[in-house]
């Protein structure tokens, strides 16, 4: 399978992605290559997985055929030559920008290129954004920025203004169900995650293969027929903020032991001597904080996902009282839908649209989570008198 086989629904950027690495091998590389690359598209759509398959490809001696050394260790995140970076807290901060400015004017060490993706590009600070601009204005001369953001939008003029934009869409619930089904998935699980996850592809892979988080995802959305007082609003918001933290604990576990286990090694686990230990206590010290800044982070990605689903299940409640002629995200859960339904009117279900919205907002102002929760909630039960 070659790098490229895995993105879902997205082959008119295959084409355009195929074209530039056919050109990087040229000497000197052909007008379909250039040194920075924007990224965009929906969530779930696959951005940082196009951008690190474009990366695998340019590493690649046969353009991305999918099996050499390269080609896995690029896909893995192993590739001295391709570097990704994602935020370990809510935002790049300026020092992390130099210091990945400094990382880009190295030269590739076996490559031709030395390919740098950038994940949640969105998350870069002005300053940073500032920052990197030199870099990508004048880059080294064998190195390729991929930068990948939700929108043109979301990075400053004059940066997306240097870059090739890719445009990614959601992929389509068949294709999902279909890519799933090729990872071993059984058909019923995979149409049922790839309509519950509304196209988003890491989404679905969770909710075919992870068990807990189906459980978690169910759990969520029978709490909305159960609102009934103040408390039970209270109880279902700390109830989501949890099933948000499991569900985090449950994508970053592997992870994160990985990562501590590849430390220890590093600095010589069993090593004996005063300063040995003082460096390493430092060093998995500094690791534990990296890792309590990106469990804070997917929290909050988790919880956008939870609305998300909240979002869907609104929507479908919508289409039963219009009587809409379109298919239900959740359909295996009609019945309690219809029951909403009918003891609710649309201009309610409209409100309660608009508050799971506002939620979103909240979190991405960095208010408090739980905070957040609370005042969704409330409105969810009574929408008319909290408006």
């Amino acid at each position: 399978m070659r790098v490229f086989d895995s993105l879902v629904g997205q082959d008119h950027v295959v084409n355009v992605l195929g074209e530039a690495v056919a050109d990087a091998a040229a000497e000197p590389a052909g007008p379909s290559m250039t040194h920075a690359w924007l990224f965009i598209g929906p969530p779930g759509s696959g951005r940082s997985n196009a951008a690190i398959a474009f990366g695998a490809a340019l590493a690649c001696p046969d353009g991305g055929c999918g099996r050499c050394e390269d080609c896995r260790a690029a896909m893995a995140g192993n590739h001295p030559d391709v570097e990704v970076v994602r935020p370990e807290g809510l935002s790049y901060k300026t020092e992390e920008a130099r210091n990945l400015v400094s990382r880009a004017d190295m030269s590739p060490t076996r490559a031709r290129w030395h390919v740098i993706v950038l994940e949640d590009a969105d998350r870069l600070t002005e300053s940073a954004n500032n920052v990197l601009l030199k870099s990508i204005e004048e880059p080294a001369s064998r190195t390729v920025w991929l930068l990948c953001a939700p929108s043109v939008e979301d990075l400053l003029p004059t940066v997306r203004s240097r870059c090739q934009v890719i445009g990614l869409r959601t992929p389509a619930t068949a294709a999902v169900a279909s890519f799933l089904e090729g990872q071993g998935v059984d058909a019923g699980t995979a149409a049922f995650a790839a309509r519950a996850s509304m196209g988003h592809i890491g989404r679905a892979r969770a909710l075919a293969t992870i068990e807990s988080v189906r459980n978690r995802r169910h759990d969520v959305l029978v709490m909305m027929r159960d609102l009934s007082d103040l408390a039970s609003c209270m109880a279902a918001a700390g109830n989501i903020v949890e099933a948000a933290k499991a569900d985090a604990e449950a994508l970053l576990a592997e992870r994160e032991e990985t990562e501590r286990a590849d430390m220890m090694l590093a600095m010589g686990a069993g090593a004996e001597g005063k300063g040995v230990k003082r460096v390493t206590k430092a060093a998995m010290k500094e690791l534990d904080d990296r890792h309590a800044a990106r469990r804070n982070r997917t929290v909050r990605d988790e919880l956008d996902r939870v609305l998300v689903d909240l979002l869907a299940w609104f929507r479908d409640v919508l289409v039963l009282q219009q009587e809409a002629p379109v298919e239900l995200v959740n359909e295996e859960m009609r019945s309690d839908l219809a029951r909403m339904a009918d003891e609710s009117q649309a201009s309610d279900t409209l409100l309660r649209i608009t508050a799971i919205r506002d939620a979103r907002q909240a979190l991405a102002m960095n208010v408090a989570p739980q905070l957040a929760m609370e005042a969704m909630v409330v409105k969810l039960r009574a929408p008319r008198l909290a408006g």
